[in-house]
C-alpha cells in the first residue's frame, strides 16, 4: 500500500485534518512524505499504530508534551505511563470532590452550629510531642485548644520556628467567630498568613537553606470538623473500632504508591519515604488538601506527625486508641511506642474525642 492523503490517514486514524497539522507542528506525529510542491502531507500506513495511540491519548485527556514523552517509550513503559497519568487524574478528582463539597456547604451556608444528630456534642482532647531517641531537638509544633487542633513538622535548619508560626497563623480560629457562610473563604484566609508565616522564617535563614512545615489541623464547628492538611503528617478516624486514615501523604513514595510504581510494603521501607512534594516552604507547592467531616459520638481524631505513622504499625495506634479511653493516657502510649520502635523523629500526637454535652 502506498502513502495515505491527509483525508485517508484522518479518517483511519479518527483524527481530524486540523488536528494531523497541529501535531505535524509540534513533531507529535511527522509526515512519511511532504509534497514539495502542494505542501500536501502524505503518511504511511504503518504510522496508523502511532496516530491511534494519540487519539486515545488525547481522549484521556493527556496534555500533548506527555504524548510526546509516552511515543518514545515501548509498550510495557507506556502502559506504565499511562497508568501514572490516570493515578494523578484521579487523586485530582478526589482533590476536587473535597473542595465541592466543601463550596456546597459555603454556598447553601448550612449552619455548622446545628447538629445534624439529637444531641448536642462537645471534644474532650489531649496533645503530648516528644523530640524522640535520635534527634537534638524537637522541630514539631503542636497545638490542642476548644476549636482547634493542629500538628506541624518542620524540615530545614529554621524547622522549629517555621512549624511554630504555621500553628500560631491559625490560633485565631480559636476565638473568632465564623459566620456559617464564611467558613471557607476564613479558612483559605489563614492558611494564605500561615504560609507568609513560614516564608518569613524560611527568609531569615541562609539562602541555600530550605526551610518549611507540613500543617495537619482540623476546626471544630459543633458538630463538623473542618480539615487543612499538607506534607505528611496524618488524621486518623476511629469509628466503631476501625481506624481510617482520612488524610493522604504528600510525598514522593506515596504518588509512586498512588501510580502503581511502588506497593505500600515497598513504600514502608523506601529510603525516601519522608520526601515531600507539598508542604509550606519557599520553592514547594503549597497546596493545600480542605475537607468538611460530619462528627458522631464516641468518635475519636489522632493527629499525629510522622514520626509515630513512620514507626509504629497502623495495627498498634487502633489498638491504643480502641482501648484507653483517656486522652492524656493515649497520647503518652504513642509516644511510648515510637520511642520503643527507636524513636528516630520528633513525635507529636493529638487525640480528640467527640462526646455528648
Amino acid at each position: 500500500m502506498g502513502l495515505l492523503t491527509i483525508g485517508v490517514f484522518a479518517k483511519a486514524s479518527r483524527l481530524s485534518p486540523k488536528a494531523l497539522r497541529l501535531y505535524d507542528e509540534l513533531g507529535l506525529l511527522t509526515p512519511a512524505r511532504v509534497d514539495p510542491v502542494t505542501g500536501y502531507r502524505l503518511y504511511a500506513p504503518e504510522q496508523l499504530e502511532q496516530a491511534r495511540l494519540v487519539a486515545w491519548l488525547r481522549r484521556l485527556g493527556m496534555p500533548l508534551a506527555r504524548i510526546q514523552h509516552v511515543r518514545t517509550l515501548d509498550a510495557a513503559a507506556a502502559a506504565q505511563e499511562v497508568r501514572a497519568f490516570w493515578a494523578q487524574v484521579e487523586a485530582d478528582t478526589a482533590a476536587r470532590r473535597d473542595l465541592a463539597t466543601l463550596l456546597i456547604d459555603h454556598l447553601s451556608r448550612k449552619d455548622p452550629a446545628m447538629s445534624p444528630t439529637a444531641k448536642p456534642l462537645e471534644i474532650r482532647y489531649a496533645a503530648l510531642s516528644d523530640t524522640g531517641l535520635v534527634r537534638e531537638s524537637n522541630q514539631d509544633t503542636v497545638h490542642a485548644g476548644s476549636r482547634l487542633f493542629a500538628v506541624a513538622d518542620g524540615y530545614g535548619r529554621q524547622g522549629a520556628p517555621a512549624s511554630a508560626a504555621a500553628v500560631d497563623a491559625l490560633k485565631r480560629l480559636e476565638t473568632d467567630s465564623i459566620p456559617a457562610d464564611n467558613l471557607l473563604n476564613v479558612l483559605e484566609d489563614t492558611i494564605e498568613q500561615a504560609k507568609q508565616a513560614v516564608y518569613g522564617i524560611a527568609g531569615n535563614g541562609p539562602s541555600d537553606e530550605e526551610a518549611g512545615t507540613t500543617l495537619t489541623a482540623m476546626l471544630w464547628t459543633g458538630s463538623q470538623l473542618a480539615l487543612v492538611h499538607i506534607g505528611d503528617s496524618r488524621v486518623y478516624l476511629l469509628r466503631d473500632g476501625e481506624l481510617f486514615q482520612i488524610t493522604h501523604d504528600h510525598t514522593m513514595v506515596q504518588s509512586m504508591v498512588d501510580e502503581g510504581r511502588l506497593s505500600p510494603e515497598e513504600a514502608a521501607s523506601h529510603p525516601q519515604r519522608s520526601l515531600l512534594i507539598r508542604a509550606l516552604g519557599q520553592g514547594a507547592d503549597t497546596t493545600t488538601d480542605m475537607s468538611l467531616h460530619d462528627a458522631q459520638q464516641d468518635d475519636r481524631y489522632l493527629l499525629c506527625s510522622d514520626g509515630l505513622s513512620t514507626v509504629v504499625p497502623a495495627q498498634d495506634i487502633r489498638r491504643v486508641l480502641a482501648e484507653i479511653s483517656e486522652p492524656e493516657q493515649a497520647v503518652r502510649e504513642l509516644i511510648i511506642l515510637a520511642n520503643a520502635s527507636g524513636g528516630p523523629d520528633n513525635t507529636s500526637c493529638v487525640v480528640a474525642d467527640v462526646m455528648e454535652l
